[in-house]
């Protein structure tokens, strides 16, 4: 049977085991009627034999004629809860302890009684059972700590539910959910591309499928992603770069695997994925290594482990591609993301500043549940937020997704138990939508920028570097390609950021772009081209990110992201002469323009020469407002014609 990637997220283990079938058998019964004796010593014969059906039915006869016996009750629990009968189990606890007077040798009862209880979202029934337990076992007893805990959880999970944090999800409606699982969801930043792992029945493997939505927000048809992505082999657990790009997805049990469960990344070019390749044993262990998540740029990656070392059972590592491409050596999160228990299925929002994701290491609704991080400072993360109800309820939560513009969150989630479906692993799952309340969102808001990458001369799309620079913090915080077939890219970007982008090939001369969202009524997705001009004689670039206050020729601080471009630019081009012209608009006397416009060129050409450019390769020249890209007829074409620009002599 080939290992599921999922397996460690939808299966636990309920704590605390079964009452011992010895215990039940020195159990006495609080009657001395002869027949009730008779069936109850019949029933433990039965059970002794391992014919727990029988020893049931025996059972069924003692509740039917001595319904205010409380053993019988009690003893069937126990059975029904060794056959995988949960839900009976708990009912017959239930009913059982209400009858008995509280007793210290009943005390494991308690507990398994308050551990059934949790895992149908009896808070009232669980709290009560957990209290007796406490009173009534010794005080070294080993699942006290874990009782207090469930305590906890219990009035956590009452004050969640009195007070939701928003609507209930809905499951999505066809051509979904047509698999009897399907989990983990995944959204390009442009919302177009839906990718989820589904298992068509509880016999097939895992493998990765992709839905495409319309402009008018319908969904397609789940396909398989790629013939060269899913095998004969567990391919799941997938997570898909903001460009949609880059995919990153566990497999398990493959030829040289560095353990039993890793991780492989593939990269799109036009419509085609290439072969997987294993990320290698600088972010592979020898353990379980799954459910991946990847940033905007695809340029970082958390997932979960359980690789020895960790804080708890398992654990959220992250790792980065270094200036090299290759990938840095995986460290653990540590705290306060990580406890001692399981932190799972890690969800990096597009603006990359906001982490979700489960665990049950935290006081919450009791099992997984799934909470909220904001990054403060670079590897420092906020204490963890409970969701509250109803993304967290008594079942464990499974994965999480919000979409980069914080409107539309999926999530995956086991259906009720079907008839004859006795193991929580084989209860269907699937997906589920919900409009996301603003107290769960991430902190930033993105949206986006897409288009595609030409030559300005043969207007054929090219292979470009895309970045894009906090222009406050002069912080590189997103790397993407262009795509060498058809020239495409889509770079994310947040709310109340001003930014620097730049669009680069070898031979051309570099594009400069300037976004600034820092006034959020402007903040829509953008459809911009970028044509490239070649590193030529008589070619020029307007340099967008250079800044200075009104009247003024002093460089901006935040200017120096593009100048350090600048230099850079003269550094890979050793032999070209270049000219800064500085151009204004048509407010003033022409004499102050073309004064203005020479200042400002010259402080440009003086940061480079002091930088160690030469400047026999350099010159400046103000041309006022000589030279205007459009008519000055309003404020936003004046502020065009105010700038600076870099000419190949």
């Amino acid at each position: 049977m080939r290992r599921l990637l999922s397996a460690p997220l939808f299966v636990l283990l309920l704590a605390g085991g079964l009452l011992p079938m010895s215990a039940a058998a020195q159990a006495k019964l609080a009657t001395t009627n002869s027949k009730a004796r008779n069936l109850w010593e019949k029933a433990q014969a039965q059970a002794k034999d391992r014919d727990f059906t029988k020893a049931i039915e025996t059972l069924n006869q003692l509740n039917q004629k001595f319904p205010s016996l409380g053993e019988p009750y009690v003893m069937k629990g126990s059975l029904l809860k060794a056959m995988g009968e949960n839900r009976p189990a708990f009912e017959a606890y239930r009913d059982g302890v209400s009858k008995l007077p509280l007793d210290p040798l009943r005390a494991n009862d308690y507990f398994t009684l308050g551990e059934l209880a949790m895992t149908f979202g009896e808070y009232t029934t669980a709290a009560d059972s957990y209290k007796k337990y406490l009173k009534s076992a010794p005080k070294s007893n080993r699942n006290g700590p874990r009782a207090q805990r469930q305590l906890l959880n219990c009035e956590f999970a009452k004050k969640a539910m009195a007070a939701p944090t928003g609507p209930q999800p809905e499951r999505l409606g066809e051509p979904l959910n047509r698999f009897r699982f399907q989990y983990f969801p995944a959204l390009t930043a442009d919302n177009r591309f839906l990718l989820f792992t589904g298992r068509p029945t509880s016999e097939s493997g895992e493998d990765l499928f992709i839905s495409t939505f319309t402009k008018e927000g319908a969904i397609g048809e789940p396909a398989p992603i790629s013939a060269a992505i899913n095998t004969s082999y567990n391919e799941g657990a997938g997570t898909i770069s903001g460009d949609g790009k880059t995919l990153v997805f566990a497999s398990c049990d493959r030829p040289n695997s560095v353990g039993n469960c890793d991780l492989y990344i593939s990269r799109r070019t036009g419509n085609n994925w290439s072969k997987p390749q294993n990320l290698g044993r600088t972010v592979n262990s020898p353990e379980w290594d799954s459910q991946p998540t990847l940033s905007a740029d695809g340029r970082t990656l958390y997932f979960t482990s359980t690789r020895r070392g960790g804080k708890g059972q398992e654990d959220i590592y992250m790792t980065t591609l270094d200036a090299d491409g290759n990938w840095t050596p995986a460290r653990n999160l540590g705290e306060p993301v990580n406890t001692a228990g399981k932190d799972m299925a890690p969800f990096i929002h597009a603006s990359g500043t906001t982490l979700y994701y489960v665990t049950d290491g935290l006081v919450g609704m009791g099992g997984l549940d799934v909470y909220r991080c904001v990054l403060q400072a670079p590897n420092k993360w906020s204490t963890p937020e409970n969701l509250g109800y109803p993304l967290n309820t008594f079942e464990n939560e499974a994965s999480l997704f919000i979409g980069s513009d914080n409107r539309r969150g999926f999530c995956s989630r086991s259906r009720a138990t079907e008839p004859g479906v006795k193991q929580e692993r084989d209860r269907p799952v699937e997906l589920f939508g919900f409009e996301v309340p603003q107290i769960i969102r991430a902190r930033e808001t993105s949206t986006y920028t897409q288009g595609r990458v030409f030559d300005a001369v043969t207007k054929k799309p090219i292979q470009a570097d895309v970045q894009l620079y906090d222009l406050n913090t002069d912080e590189l915080v997103q790397y993407v390609g262009s795509d060498s077939e058809n020239g495409e890219y889509t770079v994310v970007l947040n709310e109340g950021r001003q930014y620097a982008m730049y669009a680069a090939a070898n031979k051309y001369l570099m594009k400069s772009l300037s976004f600034d969202y820092t006034d959020k009524r402007a903040f829509n997705p953008l459809t911009l081209d970028i044509y490239l001009e070649p590193v030529r004689s008589g070619r020029s670039i307007v340099l967008n990110n250079l800044f200075f206050d009104t009247k003024e020729f002093a460089l901006k601080p935040k200017s120096r992201t593009e100048l350090n471009r600048l230099i850079a630019f003269m550094k890979q081009y050793p032999d070209i002469q270049v000219e800064v012209s500085g151009h204004t608009d048509d407010v003033g006397t022409d004499e102050d323009n073309v004064a203005l416009s020479q200042n400002r060129a010259k402080s440009v050409y003086s940061y480079l020469v002091t930088q160690g450019v030469s400047a026999n390769r350099l010159r400046f020249k103000g041309y006022g407002e000589a030279k205007p890209l459009v008519p000055n007829d309003s404020e936003e074409h004046r502020q065009q014609n105010r700038r600076i620009e870099l000419r190949i002599l």
